[in-house]
Order: structure tokens, then sequence, then C-alpha cells
């Protein structure tokens, strides 16, 4: 078997990776060892966002691109992305003021484009405060409404695959990679499917396992220099559809955002920023994380009953950040691209990113592969290709 790439790894990353290869005319090979999206990116937030709180921390660049990507989702998936209202109570404790978050989300509005879907807000008037679930309002001095896009991210990365073998990529699940040797001439790549071991070639091998990235590197020789990266787990809860609203909070132990969200008739609250040092498959929630969680729900919903533990269920996925000494919550949520050699790659790893913007970043992976791909003719645009949910 022979291609112009082969992808390891189908992930929202991963698929994004085949659908770019496969509209810009290469051959594609993606291998994946459960499931579509069987990792992080089943384990998000469930939103199409830009970002609000990178701002913060001066992530321009990915606002804005997550914005632009935002806008690009909501027409090209229209089943799959839709604009919802959140709110943000400012407190007197809260550590933003309120002319604070009015900045932000002027800029937000700014950057998105001020005529742009879903780059409106508004403060809420006192007497719409009772509507809000039974919010506390001791203390509480503004309420602001933005929008923001919600998915099923699952969904979403089975539509993308799905748009890649529509354009000719070949997807192999479960197939397990086992070995892979780079030489001048391309890839020599092994790996197991039903028991049965496979060989195939390619010019190039991307790297998209995500937390399972290093495992990945191991296998191939010669050996790949280790990212410096590490990971930190985010848990979710899921409750019964305790609020009707869906509210960006400030949770009072530590000022990180924590989302409530009403989604596919669950309540959805996270996340949190955990360090991450056992195997990838073995993440889940921890109790400290469910009480910090659970918490937070009840500071900003003092009226609110919490079910019993029995009726709460928990996810947990793994971020993939640069190594640092920064709090998780400061630290920058751009791609890492790693190569094994800048003129003429013969393999990409491609490790962290946002769900928002898998589509940008699968485009600018296919660009730095592009001195190692043969010519091929462009059959589509990843901007103008419609997507659907699976069937």
């Amino acid at each position: 078997m022979i291609y112009d790439l082969v992808i390891i790894g189908a992930g929202i990353q991963g698929a994004g990776v085949a659908q770019a290869a496969a509209a810009a005319g290469y051959s594609t090979l993606v291998l994946e060892q459960s499931a579509i999206a069987a990792g992080t990116s089943r384990s998000s937030s469930k939103l199409i966002h830009g970002g609000l709180r990178y701002l913060e921390s001066g992530q321009i660049s990915l606002v804005r691109e997550s914005l632009r990507e935002r806008a690009l989702l909501l027409k090209l998936a229209p089943e799959l992305v839709q604009l919802q209202p959140l709110h943000i109570p400012i407190y007197r404790h809260s550590s933003r003021s309120p002319l604070t978050i009015y900045s932000g989300l002027w800029l937000y509005k700014f950057l998105a484009g001020v005529t742009s879907a879903g780059s409106q807000f508004s403060r809420l008037p006192r007497e719409a405060w009772s509507n809000l679930d039974g919010l506390d309002t001791d203390g509480l001095r503004q309420v602001f409404r933005y929008w923001e896009a919600q998915t099923n991210d699952e969904q979403l990365t089975a539509a993308v695959l799905a748009s890649a073998q529509s354009l000719g990529a070949e997807v192999r699940i479960p197939a397990e990679f086992t070995a892979a040797q780079l030489h001048s001439e391309g890839c020599e790549i092994e790996f197991t499917q039903q028991g049965q071991t496979h060989t195939a070639r390619s010019q190039a091998l991307v790297n998209c396992a995500g937390p399972w990235a290093p495992q990945v590197l191991a296998r191939i020789t010669p050996t790949p220099p280790s990212p410096t990266v590490e990971l930190v787990q985010g848990s979710h809860l899921l409750l019964p559809p305790l609020l009707e609203h869906r509210y960006y909070l400030e949770a009072p132990q530590d000022r990180r955002a924590v989302f409530a969200l009403p989604w596919e008739g669950k309540l959805l609250l996270g996340t949190t920023e955990t360090p991450y040092a056992g195997a990838p498959e073995a993440a889940h929630c921890l109790d400290t994380e469910r009480d910090y969680l659970l918490e937070t729900l009840q500071h900003y919903f003092p009226r609110l009953a919490i079910p019993p533990l029995a009726d709460i269920t928990s996810f947990a996925g793994l971020r993939v950040l640069p190594q640092s000494s920064q709090s998780a919550f400061g630290r920058s949520r751009e791609v890492l691209l790693q190569m094994d050699d800048v003129k003429r790659p013969r393999l990409l790893s491609l490790m962290g990113g946002k769900l928002t913007t898998y589509r940008a970043t699968a485009e600018q992976a296919i660009a730095r592969l592009a001195p190692t791909l043969p010519k091929r003719q462009t059959v589509a645009r990843t901007s103008e290709l419609a997507l659907h949910p699976p069937r």
C-alpha cells in the first residue's frame, strides 16, 4: 500500500488533517487504534468558541483565528454548530470588574467582526436577573450576555472524517500503529488490524495521537526527540437538567473559568485543570475535581438542589500543553507542530490546539509538509466543504 500521507489518530486533529490532505489531492490513510474521537476530542466543553478568557493572557491572534473559524463552522455545519447565549455574572468579590468584562467583550466583538453572527453582547437589566435559574443576586453588580456556539464534539469529528473519506481518504479502525522507519525516500509504516500485520509506504507521517503522541514517537526509527509537553486533565460533570440558561462562571476557589451549559438534555459542568502523569487511557474525574465543580455551581446557585452522586456522571480529557511553570489556565493554547526536518519533513507531530481551530490547524500542517509531498491537483477547499451529522 502506497500513500502520500499516513495519519495516526482519528480525533478532531487527525480528521482535520485527513480532510485537508484529501482536499489537496493527496492519497491519505488514517490509522485509529480504537474509535473516532475516542480521546480528548469527545471530552471537551462542547463549545466552538473564540476563547474570551485568552484575551486576558494576550493571545489575540488565537482568539481572532478562533472567531474566524467559528463563523465558518456556523456556515458549513449548521446542524452541528449553533449559537447560544452565555451569561457572565459579575459580583463585588469578582476578580474582574464590569468595566474589564465590558472592554473584553468589545474587543471580542471587534475581532469577530462587529456585524458578524454572534458578535453582539448586552447588559441584562436588573429586572431580568430573577429569571436566571435562581442565580445568587447578593452582591451582584452586572450580568452580561454574549454568544458562543455549542456542538457535539464526537459528531463533529465524525463529520469531518466522513468529509475526508468522501474525497478519497482511507480510514482503518481499529488499527494499531506499531512501527515506522523514516528514510530519505519516505516512510515505511507497520500496523495491525484484526490480528493481521500490514505495511504501508508514504511520503510523510503525521502524528495526531494527542496524549498518546509520545508513545507513537517511541515506535519510530530513528527515534525523534521527545516534545517538551505535559498533560493536563480537564474533567466535566453531567448532571440532570438543573439550569435553563448557560453561564460563564468564575470559580471562587481559584478564579478560573467554569462553564455551566445545558447540553443534550443534561447540565454540562466544567472544566478543571489538573496535572496528569498516568497512562492517557486511565484518565478519569477525580473526587477533588467533582467537588470543585459542584462547589462552584452551588456558590452561584445556592438554592439549587444538587442531585445525589448516583445521578451524576463524569468524563475527563487530557490537553497537551507546552511544559511550563506557569499555571495551565494562563498557558498558551496555540497548537504545537514538531517536525523531524523543517526543510523536508517526513514526520510531523501535531499536539494540542483547539477543537474550534482544527481546520486552520490542518491547513497549516499540510503547508508545512508541502516540500515533502508530491505535486497534486487540488480537488476541494476545506473552507467550502459542508459538514453533516453522521447518519
